[in-house]
């Protein structure tokens, strides 16, 4: 038997450095991949948003000026994910403050300014450090 041939062949020395340069290529892409995420600061592009809460407007009515923003469950309102409110009667900014915490079963009443119509939309805008969002919205 010629077992010491098998066990020297030289068929098999050409697997290894194959092997290793598809590692080093592999480990190459991964390191550029995540230096390229924090050089370009994908990283830290987190999407704010608006606490997770339902807010209605009630006790609104033609005629009227005033009107009630309601926290009806959810999550609350507060310094740390809310700046302030701004209410819009028809895009135009009649009021704004900082209500917090504003949390659920609270109510706050609102006074336009002015007197309501039956076609006027009143916006209730969520504003935090970096984009707003409407939170409630009705049209009388």
């Amino acid at each position: 038997m010629k077992l010491k041939q098998f066990i020297d062949s030289d068929d098999d020395r050409a697997v290894s450095p194959v092997i290793g340069v598809i590692l080093m290529v592999a480990i190459t892409v991964i390191l550029a991949a995540v230096i390229g995420t924090f050089v370009l600061g994908l990283g830290d592009q987190v999407q704010e948003t608006s606490p997770n809460a339902q807010v209605s407007i009630t006790n609104v009515s033609d005629g009227e000026q005033k009107f009630t923003v309601e926290h009806n469950g959810g999550d609350s309102f507060t310094d740390e994910n809310t700046q302030e409110f701004r209410y819009l009667v028809n895009g135009t900014q009649v009021d704004s403050d900082q209500p917090f915490p504003f949390e659920a079963g609270q109510s706050l009443d609102k006074n336009a300014g002015f007197t309501l119509n039956s076609s006027d939309t009143i916006k209730v805008v969520w504003v935090g450090e970096e984009r707003s969002s409407v939170i409630a919205e009705r049209t009388i």
